[in-house]
């Protein structure tokens, strides 16, 4: 895969007769089998960069490029397919299907990406995060650092080209953070993805290749 890279992102909201800039002609290249990390203070622009990459919102000016197109004049059809085919996602809370086990979680993965359902690689994947005895298990009755386990296996099930994390620690205790980390780095370099990550967790950024630090919808560093 190549780099995916991010170009004069620019992003205005307007209230009323009031209009906010809050991106400011961001720059950013995500590189395969690396961690980018974005922190940043409340309001800095990272989680809104974040969407506007994964197309899951508009950005006001600035090409988003993957795999040679523009995301930003793609089509909202053509956006869905993208993200479903090439895009897995994690947030802060794992949004995991309460009807469906943890292999049919899965299971709906691929077949959203279009996929055939492949039991190889759905133990496989369940081997890595460490949940194969908990396949047949439902939601409710999962730890929350085994429901962010699930998710992740979720998000890479379809071996996207880029994973976005948007704050996929903030609700566990530092112990399971760290494992919740540590197999997100091992999943990126292993299936090549690039990876960006949004975090407040100082402690979490030993995990990343890089650190973006942003401020006042610009980067700083």
């Amino acid at each position: 895969m190549r780099t995916f890279q991010l170009t004069n992102i620019r992003k205005t909201f307007r209230n009323g007769d009031v209009e906010e800039e809050v991106l400011k002609g961001v720059d950013l290249s995500i590189n395969p089998g690396q961690v980018t990390a974005l922190i940043g203070a409340s309001g800095s622009g990272k989680s809104t960069l974040l969407t506007i990459a994964a197309g899951l919102q508009s950005t006001s000016q600035g090409e988003i490029v993957f795999h040679g197109q523009n995301l930003a004049t793609c089509k909202e059809e053509e956006l869905r397919k993208i993200r479903a085919e090439a895009f897995g996602f994690i947030f802060q809370s794992s949004h995991l299907v309460p009807f469906l086990t943890v292999e049919e979680q899965l299971s709906m993965m691929l077949d959203v990406a279009g996929k055939h359902k492949d039991e190889t690689s759905i133990s496989s994947i369940l081997d890595q995060v460490g949940l194969s005895h908990r396949r047949k298990a439902y939601p409710a009755s999962l730890s929350g650092g085994e429901k962010q386990r699930a998710a992740i296996a979720r998000a890479v099930i379809h071996q996207p080209s880029v994973l976005f994390a948007d704050e996929p620690t903030a609700s566990l205790d530092s112990k399971k953070s760290q494992e919740v980390m540590g197999l997100l780095k091992d999943m990126t370099r292993n299936l090549g993805m690039a990876t960006l990550l949004v975090t407040h967790e100082e402690d979490m950024l030993t995990f990343a290749d890089r650190v973006v630090r942003m401020e006042d919808g610009k980067i700083v560093v």
